[in-house]
């Protein structure tokens, strides 16, 4: 019953993280990373399945085996997690605590994203292109 409990709960959460994906208020990565470790105590095949996956696998994998990020995707959730809040603070103005409640987020989570280690992009993978390179 555990078990089954903790797949489906990997099910949702695997869920709500690729909703996240093309949601903007709803984060993937804390999803994903909860999918990950509810797979790892339920279902070994989903567990090794959302490792090896394509484009999710490895910022999963760098999470789980390495506690850091990449450099392009700290970049990358710093500037949409800003995109997000500077609108909907700026639109909720300084007559709303909610606002200043979403700045100190916003904050919060930076200095949070800043202080993981970054990690080196593996041998093979493109970072971030330079200014003038052809894509």
């Amino acid at each position: 019953m555990k078990r089954k409990l903790l797949l489906a709960g990997g099910m949702v959460a695997l869920g709500l993280g690729l909703a996240g994906l093309v949601l903007p208020l709803l984060p993937t990565t804390p999803f994903l990373l909860l999918a990950a470790w509810l797979f790892a105590r339920s279902s070994p095949e989903r567990y090794e399945r959302l490792l090896g996956h394509e484009r999710l696998g490895p910022h999963v994998r760098d999470w789980v085996e390495r506690h850091g990020l990449r450099l392009r995707v700290k970049v990358r959730a710093i500037l949409l997690l800003w995109a997000a809040l500077l609108p909907s603070s700026l639109w909720l103005g300084h007559r709303h605590l909610s606002g200043f409640l979403l700045l100190a987020v916003g904050a919060a989570v930076t200095a949070y994203l800043l202080r993981l280690p970054t990690l080196e992009e593996p041998p093979g993978t493109a970072a971030l292109p330079k200014r003038g390179d052809a894509t």
